[in-house]
């Protein structure tokens, strides 16, 4: 027959398997001492745009559209490259052209001291080449050898051929004025000047009556020469009267 302690032993091993053990020292130290895990460091983050996968079962026109959004900074880029560099070459084609216009060395327009000159050598020029008096012939044929070169030789002799008979007879006097004049072009040397100027015939063979009736011829003439310079002189190289 059970007795009373045989009732508390028993009470006790129950107690015992049904609370768990207490967890000893070396459980809390262990505990205590373990590692803390850290959080995982984040990746990081590309200032790139991620660029879209394409799989077999993406549809044929996303493919596409992605494909032209990826090449469509490529394609800008390469326009850009053939239009800069079309733009140099036009540029470089004309800047050559300019320097080598022949406008260009044109300086009747900077050099203002030279054009006053070939101007002013011009006026005394014609105003000897083109009047003639009957009765001192000498300064025209001075005029003549002296400031005509090239074809202008020839030329002068063909304008005056038929009037210098005819001044003999009449006893004429031709003067000629130069009234305005403009240098179109300067070329080192070379020069081309374009001249207005009024000319007046005066007969003087008449006598009396006749003589005073006779009021001279009066009239205007543009021409141009060519002129080119010898020695420290301009002479006329050639008279262009414009198919007169």
């Amino acid at each position: 027959m059970p007795t009373p302690r045989h009732h508390l032993n028993r009470q006790r091993r129950r107690q015992a398997l049904s609370d768990p053990p207490a967890p000893g020292p070396r459980a809390h130290a262990a505990r205590a001492h373990a590692p803390v895990a850290l959080l995982p460091e984040p990746e990081p983050v590309s200032e790139r745009e991620p660029e879209e996968e394409l799989d077999a079962d993406t549809p044929a026109p996303a493919r596409t559209a992605a494909r032209r959004r990826r090449f469509s900074p490529l394609v800008v880029l390469c326009l850009l490259t053939l239009l800069l560099g079309a733009f140099a070459g036009w540029a470089h084609h004309r800047a050559s052209g300019l320097r080598d216009d022949p406008a260009r060395g044109n300086t009747a327009l900077t050099d203002l001291a030279r054009t006053s000159e070939i101007k002013g050598q011009t006026a005394a020029a014609v105003a000897a080449l083109f009047s003639y008096d009957h009765a001192d012939t000498a300064p025209f044929e001075r005029a003549g050898r002296t400031l005509l070169t090239g074809k202008a030789v020839a030329q002068h002799k063909a304008l005056f051929g038929g009037v210098l008979a005819q001044a003999a007879r009449q006893k004429t006097v031709i003067t000629t004025t130069v009234t305005d004049s403009a240098v179109e072009r300067i070329d080192g040397d070379r020069a081309r000047v374009l001249v207005y100027a009024d000319q007046s015939s005066v007969s003087t063979a008449g006598t009396g009556k006749a003589k005073s009736a006779d009021q001279g011829v009066y009239a205007g003439a543009m021409f141009a020469l060519d002129m080119v310079r010898r020695d420290g002189r301009w002479l006329v190289e050639s008279i262009d009267t414009f198919g007169r």
